[in-house]
């Protein structure tokens, strides 16, 4: 195994079910401050730095979208955790498509947001990596958080555009790039099939990097999936309208949506 130890952070009653959230490209656990104290009510939630984000470790690359589940399996297995639940949001959703469909018996159910089993072209990720790795990450963060939220969200929140550019720049360069590379090198769309745990598949409706049709296309393929795609919002779709989206994961993590 490959794995890292990734930084992580525990909150909520030590006896209640496990839930699992990953981050996107580019952002860390903070990312989750929307949803992670409703979910705390019900759930011991484990929030996690992708390995060369955040406060995880830095390793070289190349990484594969494996050595990503890896970590999830080690935080699991350190935490004493032999099943979970996994919310994950673009990269982090790759992450946990990959592991429900690799170790199905360690993901209960599954929550993807504004994410893809494939990421066509290749090379637009390979470029970026390139430009990262020559300029640092704060060479896209402006690029990058334009597409994270809608127009009129970044004009209404200018606090709000300003701390996630800093996020974004201050993400480690080579963890940046071979992130950006583990996108541009995974195609999950033979693992869909085999996903069994049930699956929300949640579409940010103007999302530029992750349309609906991707998040529809997760929900069709995999055993057990639903789709819904939430308006006004873009592709951190969590950070953007938390109103919708954390009582949809909580019912569908519950077992409460029909």
């Amino acid at each position: 195994m490959s794995a890292v130890a990734v930084h992580h952070v525990v909150t909520g009653p030590e006896d209640a079910p496990v839930v699992v959230l990953s981050n996107s490209l580019g952002s860390t656990t903070s990312m989750w401050d929307a949803q992670a104290d409703a979910l705390a009510e019900h759930f011991r939630v484990v929030r996690y730095d992708t390995r060369g984000h955040g406060r995880s470790p830095v390793p070289s690359g190349p990484y594969d979208i494996d050595d990503l589940a890896d970590d999830v399996v080690a935080l699991l297995d350190g935490l004493g955790v032999e099943k979970a639940h996994f919310v994950g949001l673009s990269l982090g959703g790759m992450t946990g498509m990959r592991l429900a469909a690799r170790d199905p018996q360690r993901v209960d159910r599954l929550v993807v947001l504004c994410t893809g089993a494939r990421l066509d072209p290749a090379s637009a990720w390979h470029d970026r990596a390139a430009t990262v790795r020559e300029d640092g990450s704060s060479a896209v963060a402006e690029a990058v958080v334009a597409r994270w939220f809608t127009p009129a969200h970044l004009e209404a929140n200018p606090d709000v555009r300003a701390e996630c550019e800093s996020v974004v720049a201050r993400t480690p360069a080579e963890g940046y790039a071979s992130c950006c590379e583990v996108i541009a090198a995974m195609d999950l769309r033979e693992d869909l099939p085999a996903i069994s745990a049930p699956t929300l598949a949640i579409a940010g409706a103007d999302d530029p990097a992750t349309p609906p049709p991707h998040l529809e296309a997760i929900a069709d393929a995999v055993q057990d999936g639903r789709l819904l795609v939430v308006p006004d919002s873009a592709h951190l779709a969590n950070a953007e309208q938390p109103r919708t989206i954390t009582p949809a994961i909580l019912a569908h993590l519950t077992g409460a949506m029909t």
